[in-house]
């Protein structure tokens, strides 16, 4: 009987198959013995090939050449790996090795890494080809994987998938970025005064949430802080806010901002003074007992949100050390888009809660949970749930390892997983819930308070307190008083002011979840509903989605509030793509194309058919953007060179032909020329002085413009000078003459 290849994705894990198997040796890319011969990949061995493989004339961008849309895919070697690809191919092809274990990370990119040096170098003809798929690297785990390994063909709709999204994301990436690049790239690179060039950089996934940061950051410039005016009462010492619900007099008015708050103070007023001659009743008076349960446990996004709003982790670190702690045998696989157990994991809980005793501070919950078997109908409640598991369960802790050494960020994101999965064995928290609704004449007003009467599942999490709105004592003792009905002798009524707030900007935290929850930010039901459980990307690329704009320079990332906000590169790209290929700005598009995916895996779909869908939705819109005349620098005029002569500022230095105003410069309208006089460039804004239309006029005729007001930022005050425009290398230059 000949060997058994396993395959692995790091060599860390790989040493982790070894010591469970009881292979030793230090090869040089392998570990072997009697019966089995482990080796590793490096991340991704093979990799799609740039265009210039296909023809070493595609190494320069021509929008000519587009679509660059090939029949058929080349992969390639990645240069940084070849050594261990060669070694791993080695193996594959050997005639004493009869059966194959891919044990890939369990997920699609885990499965695109092994199918990629497969379908690359190929396997011995006659090799038993098996997927390994686990959820910890226990050891009990890892035996059960390799026991119960499936034929390598059960993956085949997963792999498609995950090849489908490399093709996909490369042809829109490519095309889009060099078609726009071609087109505006000059006028891109003169409007940010560079002296690198800079490509622009269009990504399937990667410029929708590019997107959703620049359209938030705009919002909050926009907005305008709007004044409105709340009504008040008192009744017995007791706070009560008015809300013009239906009965009352004002129900839906004009003269409402809100249904709590007018558009004026007087109305305000008028409404109060109103209400002097009314009596007022007591209509509603009660409190009652409200059970809340621990909120479901951690998938990779819930994980990422919670580190970043606790100890100000990016996606990315959060998602390294889940990755380490999983690697360490410590939980489970962190990759995961579920938040409950499956229904196999959750008759075996005892042994992870188990394992969970040793850590001091969790001894005396593990203690209660286990002497009161309160794992024991875990199965049967909301937390354990088959039909909501795609790949994996929940992140959770695996009850094992526990003594390992940590660093101290490693022990806080551990400790969030533990807390989290032993709240769901707790009973609900209590809280007692109390509202009172006062009438007055046909107006409603509301009061309410909580108080916490049993900890529950906080005590576990970590999260107690009463949770009780200021006068909620008061209040407690005046409701057991009042009856319905009953009439409220002492009232008095005011107004007080309220002010609209800007929308929050997204910190990572916020935007994974955004990411995750697409659906939510869809306004039509129907297809909200279609694609409901697709998000923008995946578990295991949302962190680096973001990690790549930060590194690309389209947004920037505030470590110590993990705010992301748009640098100008992005607001840029932004402006391009929203007037050439906005469905990219979409989250209901960049959803829907992974919902295909999804399908693609579920065997709903055919790749052919979804690849021939993409590459007609290419062409298309490469055929857009040739044929676009985008006012953005030097674009052309669109109704021709007559038209932009007669709306002409002045003659081009450069070219002579017409300068023309747009929304953004004074620019020439030969687009091969791609001189400008930016309105916001840094000269002018520096001086608190923009580029108005005269100042154009001054500087293309006479090449200086005389200027007051300016002002100096060192100095701290305002002066009058000339500004002399100068050319260098086709750009415009500015000095002051005194």
């Amino acid at each position: 009987m000949g060997k058994t290849l396993i395959l692995t994705e790091k060599p860390s894990v790989a040493r982790e198959y070894a010591a469970i198997l009881g292979v030793k040796g230090n090869g040089d890319g392998v570990i072997e013995n009697d019966a089995y011969v482990i080796t590793w990949c490096i991340g991704h061995l093979v990799q799609m090939a740039y265009p210039e493989r296909y023809d070493s004339r595609l190494g320069t961008w021509n929008l000519e050449d587009l679509p660059f849309l090939p029949e058929k895919y080349l992969y390639e070697i990645v240069p940084s790996v070849k050594k261990q690809y060669k070694i791993v191919h080695e193996q594959m092809q050997r005639k004493d090795i009869d059966v194959m274990l891919y044990c890939g990370d369990s997920g699609r990119e885990g499965e695109v890494i092994g199918r990629l040096i497969r379908n690359y170098g190929g396997v011995r003809a006659g090799m038993v080809e098996k997927r390994v798929w686990i959820d910890s690297q226990t050891k009990e785990e890892i035996l059960r994987g390799i026991r119960e390994a499936k034929p390598l063909s059960a993956y085949d709709r997963l792999a498609a998938a995950g090849i489908m999204r490399g093709i996909e994301d490369y042809a829109m990436g490519i095309n889009f970025s060099r078609a726009l690049t071609c087109k505006y790239g000059r006028a891109f690179n003169q409007m940010l005064q560079t002296d690198k060039w800079k490509s622009i950089n269009v990504g399937r996934v990667m410029t929708c949430v590019l997107g959703m940061i620049v359209e938030r950051e705009r919002q909050i410039r926009e907005f305008a802080e709007t004044p409105f005016y709340r009504v008040l009462g008192s009744f017995d010492g007791i706070e009560a806010e008015w809300k013009a619900e239906e009965g009352s007099e004002l129900f839906r008015s004009e003269k409402l901002y809100k249904e709590n708050g007018f558009r004026k103070c007087a109305d305000a007023g008028a409404f109060i003074a109103g209400l002097a001659s009314r009596t007022a009743h007591v209509q509603l008076a009660e409190c009652k007992d409200n059970k809340k349960r621990a909120p479901l446990l951690f998938n990779l996004a819930e994980l990422q949100a919670e580190c970043s709003r606790q100890f100000k982790l990016s996606p990315n670190e959060t998602l390294e050390i889940a990755q380490e702690l999983y690697e360490k045998k410590m939980t489970t696989y962190p990759r995961t888009d579920a938040r409950v157990l499956s229904s196999a994991i959750a008759k075996e809980i005892r042994k992870n809660i188990s394992g969970l005793g040793s850590i001091p501070e969790m001894k005396q919950y593990v203690s209660t949970i286990l002497s009161g078997e309160q794992y024991a109908g875990i199965a049967d409640t909301s937390y354990t749930d088959d039909k909501k598991i795609t790949d994996h369960y929940a992140i959770i802790p695996t009850g094992q390892n526990v003594a390992e050494q940590l660093t101290e960020i490693q022990k806080k994101v551990y400790g969030l997983i533990v807390r989290r999965f032993l709240s769901i064995f707790y009973p609900p928290a209590v809280y007692l819930n109390c509202q009172a609704v006062i009438a007055v004449g046909g107006e409603l007003f509301h009061a309410s308070c909580s108080r916490l009467k049993s900890e529950g599942y906080l005590a576990v999490a970590g999260k107690t307190g009463e949770n009780e709105k200021e006068g909620g004592a008061a209040l407690l003792k005046v409701i057991s008083d009042w009856k319905k009905g009953s009439e409220i002798k002492e009232l008095s009524f005011k107004t007080a002011e309220g002010k609209t707030t800007a929308p929050k900007r997204y910190d990572s935290g916020s935007m994974v979840l955004a990411m995750e929850n697409a659906g939510k930010l869809i306004e039509d039901p129907a297809l909200r509903e279609q694609i409901k459980g697709s998000g923008i990307g995946t578990s295991a690329t949302r962190a680096e989605i973001i990690d790549k704009l930060v590194r690309t320079g389209y947004i920037m990332l505030n470590k110590k509030t993990q705010v992301l906000t748009p640098e100008r590169d992005g607001e840029l790209v932004y402006d391009i793509i929203k007037q050439t290929i906005p469905d990219f700005l979409s989250p209901e598009m960049t959803a829907s194309w992974e919902k295909k995916l999804s399908m693609i895996a579920q065997g709903e779909l055919d790749e052919a058919e979804y690849r021939q869908e993409i590459e007609e939705y290419v062409r298309r819109k490469i055929g857009e953007i040739k044929g676009g005349t985008l006012p953005f620098g030097g674009a052309e005029a669109s109704g021709g060179e007559e038209q932009a002569l007669a709306e002409a500022v002045g003659e081009c230095p450069l070219c002579h032909k017409p300068v023309r105003e747009n929304q953004r410069a004074f620019s020439c309208i030969d687009r091969s020329c791609g001189f400008a006089l930016w309105k916001d460039d840094y000269f002018f804004s520096n001086k608190k002085k923009s580029l108005t239309k005269s100042m154009a006029k001054s500087l293309l005729s006479k090449g200086e413009v005389f200027c007051k007001g300016l002002y100096s930022g060192t100095k701290k005050k305002t002066y009058d000078a000339t500004i002399l425009m100068k050319l260098e290398q086709g750009r415009a230059k500015f000095e002051l003459r005194f």
